[in-house]
């Protein structure tokens, strides 16, 4: 196993449920992330870059994909959720939207290549 997963087999309950449905949309949305660290927090990493991770906190479950300009980017739809530059907040009885999710994750997944093709010149 890796970092992620070892994390959410030691989860019990409805946020283990709602963690491992994030990640295993994430593996299967990119399906080239690995299990690492970043921050200090296990996270699936992505052509040497974090991510996202998942942790669940004492009063909800925390989403940072480590990039403010994709949380700026689906602010509108976050109504009903608390969130900042670096993480969204949720709980296993108002989850995030699947689709939702999905978006947060490709997002993601397009600003590190093209960090990436910019960073090759």
């Amino acid at each position: 196993m890796g970092e992620v997963s070892d994390y959410i087999a030691g989860l019990d309950g409805p946020e283990r449920d709602v963690i491992e449905r994030i990640r295993a949309r994430a593996i299967a949305l990119v399906p080239e992330a690995v299990e690492g660290v970043s921050y200090g927090m296990p996270a699936l990493r992505y052509r040497d870059s974090p991510l996202l991770s998942i942790k669940k906190a004492a009063t909800h479950i925390g989403l940072y994909p480590y990039s403010p300009p994709v949380i700026e980017a689906i602010a509108a739809e976050l109504g009903g959720y608390s969130w900042a530059k670096g993480t969204i907040r949720f709980t296993p009885e108002h989850p995030l939207p699947d689709s939702l999710v999905d978006r947060i994750i490709l997002l993601r997944r397009d600003e590190i290549d093209g960090k990436k093709k910019s960073a090759k010149g």
